[in-house]
C-alpha cells in the first residue's frame, strides 16, 4: 500500500462500485488528468491530486437529491478504507459552499475549478465537427467562457477559483484542456 491510502486500480474499482453511468466515470477521469496536470505545474504532488480527482464524486448517486451530503459520503467510505487525510479533505472542498467549509490549500481551489472546466471543455468539444479534443483550442474554451448560455450550468465562478492557484484563465485552460487530451480514448473524444 503506498502512504495515500488507496492505490489507483483500487480507486477505479470503487469508482465502478459506486457510479454506475459512464458520463460520471469519465468525468472523474478527466478531474484526475486535470488535477495530475494541475499539481505538475504547481510543483505538488501529483499522485495524490490525481487520487482526489478521481474519487472526487463518488457518492454522486447517493447524494444527488441532497447536495449538503455530496463529499461526506465519500468521505466516510474513505475513512473507513484508510485514505489519507489530505485528499478526503479536498474531496469535501469541491462542495465547500453546501458543508460549510471553507477552502484553504491549493487543491481545494483546483480541484474545484478542475472539476467545473472538464464540463465546459467537453461541452465545448461536442460544439466541434470532429468532436476530437484535440482539435480543441484553449481560447474557444475562454470565448466560451464568456458565453453564459453556452453550458449554463457550468459554474464560471468556480472555474476562476483558478486564480487562487496563481494562474490566469489562459494558462490555466491551457493546462486542463492539454491533461484530457492526453487521455482522449478514455474519455470518448477521439
Amino acid at each position: 500500500m503506498n502512504d495515500y491510502g488507496i492505490a489507483r486500480d483500487n480507486a477505479l474499482k470503487l469508482l465502478e462500485q459506486y457510479l454506475h453511468q459512464e458520463n460520471l466515470r469519465k468525468h472523474c477521469l478527466a478531474t484526475e488528468a486535470v488535477m495530475r496536470g494541475l499539481a505538475k505545474r504547481l510543483d505538488q504532488d501529483e499522485e495524490m491530486w490525481a487520487l482526489a480527482g478521481l474519487l472526487h464524486d463518488l457518492d454522486y448517486n447517493e447524494t444527488k437529491d441532497d447536495i449538503t451530503r455530496h463529499g461526506l459520503v465519500t468521505a466516510k467510505i474513505l475513512e473507513e478504507k484508510g485514505v489519507r487525510g489530505e485528499i478526503i479533505d479536498a474531496i469535501k472542498a469541491h462542495n465547500a459552499e453546501n458543508l460549510g467549509i471553507t477552502r484553504t490549500k491549493p487543491i481545494h481551489f483546483a480541484i474545484t475549478a478542475g472539476e467545473t472546466i472538464t464540463g465546459l471543455i467537453v461541452a465545448t468539444t461536442l460544439i466541434y465537427p470532429d468532436k476530437k479534443i484535440k482539435s480543441v483550442k484553449p481560447k474557444s474554451i475562454v470565448k466560451r467562457m464568456g458565453e453564459t448560455s453556452f453550458a449554463r450550468n457550468v459554474s464560471r465562478s468556480k472555474i476562476m477559483l483558478c486564480e487562487k492557484l496563481g494562474l490566469a484563465l489562459p494558462d490555466f485552460v491551457n493546462i486542463c484542456l492539454n491533461s484530457m487530451a492526453e487521455i482522449d480514448k478514455d474519455l470518448g473524444l477521439v
